[in-house]
């Protein structure tokens, strides 16, 4: 995390394109100070450094494999699998709302608790 040294705002990534070329950038929301980040490099043992790069995945298919998931059927295609998370869409004091993704043709639905 870095501030900015101008105003003292949290300053945000952002990837722009230089020359027919990416970079990762710092940028203050505020007042529009930019940066170019540095990799960072962290030790990972006595005497070895390895540089590190951030990932971004820009498919949701891969974050989905990291959910869990529920035999269930899906109303669509009759699939027994799905993977589920909790939103809070009401108030505080009712039960949070359960949405279920196929796992195979990738209907999306809910349940109220």
């Amino acid at each position: 995390m870095m501030f900015c040294p101008k105003c003292g705002t949290k300053m945000v990534l952002r990837q722009i394109r230089v020359n027919k070329e990416k970079k990762v950038v710092l940028v203050c929301p505020n007042c529009g100070y930019t940066i170019e980040k540095q990799r960072e490099k962290h030790v990972i043992s006595a005497g070895e450094e390895r540089t590190t790069a951030i990932q971004v995945l820009d498919s949701k298919i891969a974050a989905l494999k990291t959910m869990p998931t529920v035999e269930i059927e899906c109303p669509k295609c009759g699939n027994n699998k799905a993977y589920w998370w909790l939103v809070q869409t009401r108030s505080g004091d009712e039960p949070p709302t359960i949405f279920y993704r196929c796992t195979r043709c990738g209907y999306t639905w809910r349940q109220y608790s």
